[in-house]
């Protein structure tokens, strides 16, 4: 970013040789003053924008560090070694613990007509 060299204390102060056919006094006065209003107004966008930058760098540098850690932290996928085999299995299992007692009972069809009448 490019040093700016006036300041709006500058921009104030600054005074325009008068001579008889220069410009009016009183314009150029009101530009100079809308300068200063719009100078003042990009300051605090900067100074603004310049701590948000600053904060915005030291939440990515915490993030960094926090991914680092649990990187560090995390085994190694815990999955990778599971088959569809093992997971038939246990699928299995689930369901003799849940249906365990209806898996067994091989006439289904007696006991649904029966309840239903």
């Amino acid at each position: 970013m490019a040093e700016k060299n006036l300041t709006a204390k500058d921009i104030l102060q600054k005074e325009f040789n008068k001579s008889m056919r220069g410009y009016n006094v009183a314009e150029v006065d009101e530009y100079l003053d809308s300068i200063i209003r719009d100078y003042d107004s990009y300051q605090k966008d900067v100074a603004y924008l310049k701590n948000e930058n600053e904060r915005l760098v030291s939440k990515v540098d915490d993030l960094t560090k926090q991914l680092a850690l649990t990187k560090k932290n995390v085994p190694a996928s815990p999955g990778s070694g599971v088959t569809n085999f093992d997971i038939l299995k246990r699928l299995s299992n689930l369901e003799k613990h849940v249906f365990g007692s209806k898996i067994n009972n091989t006439d289904n069809t007696s006991n649904f007509t029966q309840s239903t009448k």
